[in-house]
């Protein structure tokens, strides 16, 4: 929930108007949101290439796995999710919260990889390797804006 909302919220739960605190909080959100734009735009621009580089990585790392066995089914895939969890990181860099991360990109994530018989170790490695192929991209300032969403996926993914 993005920090318009949840101060919106605690606000209304109480009855009171926005305080100093959560008006200047929201201010800080308005006035960062070219630089998220910015930063999400690049993960978008540069998606194919993040995903191409991140897996050749992935499979340098975990070469038995099921989408380095040869079969297109599973390469193709695996390429599909690592570009759906850039985008679903991108929509959480442009609200400044996890909640799309959660919302899209976690809950029953790892029952579905399980009964796909997918092993989670692998997903989580091949999102580390999305992670420092994004953060290359990007000034320190950016990457240390960025890599929080990447950690918060990976640690909710993690077996």
């Amino acid at each position: 929930m993005s920090i318009i909302i949840k101060s919106i919220v605690n606000a209304d739960r109480e009855a009171r108007y926005l305080n100093a605190g959560e008006l200047s909080a929201i201010q800080e959100f308005y006035e960062s949101g070219v630089s998220r734009l910015n930063l999400a735009m690049t993960l978008t621009e540069n998606e194919q290439k993040i995903v191409e580089k991140a897996s050749l990585k992935f499979w340098e790392r975990c070469p038995n796995t099921p989408s380095n066995s040869g079969n297109r089914m599973y390469r193709n895939s695996c390429l599909r999710d690592q570009s759906w969890y850039i985008r679903v990181i991108t929509y959480a860099v442009v609200v400044g919260d996890v909640e799309p991360l959660e919302a899209i990109g976690t809950i029953g994530v790892k029952e579905m990889y399980e009964s796909l018989e997918i092993p989670l170790p692998n997903l989580v490695e091949a999102i580390r390797c999305l992670k420092e192929v994004s953060l290359d991209l990007f000034t320190l300032e950016g990457a240390t804006e960025i890599a929080p969403y990447f950690d918060y996926l990976i640690q909710s993914l993690m077996p």
